[in-house]
């Protein structure tokens, strides 16, 4: 059987082919730059890098985590008896124990299945813990909270910080007049352990919101100049035009983000 030689001209067409393919395929990395506004430490300069943007799928499952939809359902309540009864029967346990205590019986062994909080099984999940974990009311923010932690993470927003942001969410709308807006959520709330984020006087009523973590919005023009509002008082929404979680009234915040730039396509 004959074997062809490959030369070396084929090869460097080949790898020249694969490289081609992979670039058209992954993102190109994208920029924004700006400086702080309204903040204690105004003036300082912030880098946004994205290598990615959050898929359709990914911006369903964080509106669901929001809605609080696909939560499993509440114990029922006959299930919830069961335990109550059972609770009941190991309090009589418990009590005959402590009857036997009283009489000098120490040798009495402690219940197995008797709850006490101070034990670090019952936070954890042990015993009557996992009663307790699941009849707990989950909220909007713990189940975002926990989606944004799950997710990849697509690019990290720079400050004069040591370390900078994960960005776990980051959508993209087009607008038409060839501007578009950003959503951005970090897995970190921006400015929990800096004093350059504080509010200034004039916008003191713009109080974060407890979150753990950052819900950001991007605003620029078809030149790619622009703004950014949401560490400061920006709360969670559901745009239902864009289908995606964003921040809620974005025109009454103060600006955070000015001389916005984008850089790359």
């Amino acid at each position: 059987m004959e074997i062809r030689r490959i030369r070396p001209s084929q090869i460097l067409a080949l790898l020249g082919f694969a490289l081609a393919t992979i670039s058209a395929q992954a993102p190109a990395p994208l920029h924004f730059t700006a400086t702080t506004a309204n903040v204690s430490g105004a003036g300082e300069p912030i880098k946004i890098n994205l290598n990615g943007w959050s898929t359709d799928t990914q911006r369903d499952e964080f509106v669901a985590a929001w809605t609080m939809k696909n939560q499993p359902s509440p114990p029922a309540e006959g299930r919830g008896g069961r335990g109550a009864r059972g609770a009941a029967g190991r309090g009589g346990r418990g009590a005959r124990g402590a009857r036997g205590a009283a009489d000098g019986a120490s040798d009495t062994p402690a219940d197995p299945d008797a709850v006490d909080a101070d034990n670090p099984a019952f936070r954890f999940g042990r015993g009557g813990a996992r009663g307790a974990s699941e009849e707990a009311p989950q909220t909007p923010v713990a189940s975002l909270a926990s989606t944004i932690k799950k997710a990849p993470t697509l690019g990290i927003l720079w400050t004069s910080e040591n370390v900078g942001y994960s960005i776990k969410y980051a959508y993209r709308i087009p607008q038409p007049d060839g501007g578009e807006r950003v959503i951005l959520a970090t897995d970190r709330r921006i400015g929990a352990w800096s004093n350059l984020w504080k509010p200034t006087a004039a916008v003191t009523a713009a109080t974060p919101p407890d979150y753990p973590f950052s819900i950001i919005e991007l605003r620029v023009n078809s030149k790619g100049e622009g703004e950014g509002r949401g560490p400061l008082g920006g709360r969670v929404a559901v745009d239902d035009e864009a289908k995606t979680i964003g921040v809620d009234n974005y025109s009454v915040l103060p600006t955070v983000f000015k001389a916005l730039k984008r850089l790359g396509n």
